[in-house]
């Protein structure tokens, strides 16, 4: 596939989103090594060779952008105006033992910005995308603009390491205080997918700790909530991607809310 036009990025995206989402389909089920990576990460050969799959595409259509992949790493310019972000399957574990919830995330950041993205799921056939000003989902070939939710109450909490502003936020806290269990159900499926289900109005919210600059792992489900119009920040409000701030993407402004003054009243309980 050739991809000339920069206005084409995010066509690009979702191209390359689907190569590592086709990777990861047809290894399903195979006995892999498991690479260790640190404390509890570890990669498979699927996470490698979607990664590999998904950097051809990119490199093929954008030579000259530079690429930070979860398992290749950095390639190109470090002060590089395009890079490329590649989490060719988030959800390894999930995915290691044959549980179906994982993602492809694949973003485009020019400057500061996110200016294309897509999240692909391999085994439910749709991408979530967006060009930066609005967010779609791509099923058999058609698009559908994405309209966030919050009735359903289901907020999303990431629960993996690390957990920089530990110990005063701490996500397990969080799901144990009566405020939260008051107003929302909790869903755990560890993989950033869910990310993409608050934009798409399947969770009325996502909560991680966490450095998300330049996150591999984070970026597309970001860019695809802020298109979409969700209420996106930092634990506390501030701007998301600005530090070690972790991540509440809300629905809505009221969800949003809600959330940070339960996230600064179990700060102050574990003061």
């Amino acid at each position: 596939m050739s991809i000339t036009n920069g206005d084409l990025d995010a066509e690009l995206a979702v191209s390359a989103a689907q190569a590592g989402a086709a990777v990861v389909r047809d290894l399903y089920g195979s006995r892999f090594e498991r690479y260790d990576k640190s404390a509890g990460d570890f990669a498979t050969e699927a996470d490698f060779a979607a990664e590999r799959a998904i950097l051809d595409v990119l490199r093929a259509a954008r030579p000259d952008d530079a690429v930070t992949g979860e398992e290749s790493g950095c390639s190109g310019a470090a002060g590089a105006h395009r890079r490329w972000l590649v989490d060719p399957l988030c959800g390894t574990l999930n995915y290691a033992v044959r549980t179906m919830l994982v993602g492809v995330n694949v973003a485009l950041r020019e400057g500061p910005a996110v200016t294309a993205a897509a999240v692909a799921d391999p085994f439910g056939g749709e991408v979530f995308w967006t060009d930066g000003e609005v967010a779609r989902v791509r099923r058999d070939g058609s698009d559908e603009r994405l309209t966030p939710w919050a009735g359903s109450s289901l907020v999303d909490v990431n629960l993996d390491p690390p957990f920089p502003n530990a110990p005063g936020f701490q996500a397990a806290r969080l799901l144990a205080g009566p405020g939260f269990a008051e107003r929302f159900r909790p869903r755990v499926i560890s993989s950033t997918l869910a990310v993409a289900w608050v934009a798409a109005g399947r969770r009325a919210a996502y909560v991680t700790d966490g450095d998300l600059r330049d996150s591999v792992h984070f970026a597309a489900g970001i860019a695809l909530c802020r298109a979409a119009g969700c209420t996106v920040t930092g634990l506390h409000g501030e701007p998301v991607l600005s530090g070690a701030n972790g991540l509440v993407a809300a629905a809505d402004a009221e969800t949003h809310a809600a959330l940070l003054a339960l996230v600064k009243e179990r700060e102050g309980e574990a003061r």
